[in-house]
């Protein structure tokens, strides 16, 4: 079992070499032996309804609203209906403003996390760019129904979880200290967004708020 301080300097050995800054009294994310990790059944479904909320509000940003139908089938389909946050509800019964439809677009990074914990992508430490949207998008779309996405997938361990949750909450710290006190740390390739997104996938992962938009993310 690693503990919190391995895990943390474990983080801050690969953020260096990546040129990005670090924060030495950022605190400790929490032991393995005090976390709660969601069920895989939670995750899968959760990553299905992020993942064709994502299409939804990809849909409704172009105008093409009469696809939006298609997508809601889907989650039917996939049993999902009933695992939609309040703004991706919004989105689905038409009752959105145009922050929930960014927001949701955005849930592609949330959601990235969430299959790679699943097993269905093999790493996620790279957070320059978005992440490959195809893939992402045939994950789901390549399986007919909720049994057979479930069945693809293999839960990472604990301890692998935490340390991708320590790094990305490491690397969240360097993009806010960044833009909003100084500019001159180092953040190599790190894109803003990115990190947040994936970050609150992460969270959600071990957090009790079942609705990852009031998952708290400060740095």
């Amino acid at each position: 079992m690693t503990t919190p301080q391995e895990r943390k300097e474990r983080s801050e050995q690969k953020i260096l070499k990546k040129g990005i800054g670090i924060n030495k009294w950022l605190p400790m994310i929490p032991p393995s032996s005090t976390v709660k990790l969601r069920n895989i059944d939670d995750i899968c479904r959760r990553a299905i309804a992020a993942l064709l909320s994502t299409q939804v509000a990809f849909e409704i940003s172009n105008q093409n609203y009469k696809d939006v139908k298609f997508f809601a089938d889907l989650m039917k389909r996939f049993n999902v209906s009933d695992c939609l946050n309040a703004k991706e509800q919004n989105l689905v019964n038409a009752m959105f403003s145009t922050q929930d439809v960014t927001d949701v677009i955005w849930e592609y990074e949330c959601y990235w996390s969430l299959v790679w914990a699943l097993g269905l992508v093999d790493d996620i430490e790279d957070a320059g760019a978005v992440c490959d949207c195809e893939t992402a998008v045939h994950l789901v779309s390549d399986c007919g129904d909720y049994e057979e996405f479930k069945s693809k997938c293999k839960m990472r361990d604990v301890e692998e979880i935490l340390d991708m949750l320590d790094l990305y909450y490491r690397y969240h710290w360097a993009t806010v200290q960044h833009k909003w006190i100084d500019k001159e740390l180092p953040i190599g390739d790190l894109n803003e967004e990115v990190v947040y997104e994936r970050r609150r996938g992460l969270e959600w992962l071990i957090s009790d708020e079942d609705n990852w938009y009031d998952i708290s993310l400060d740095t």
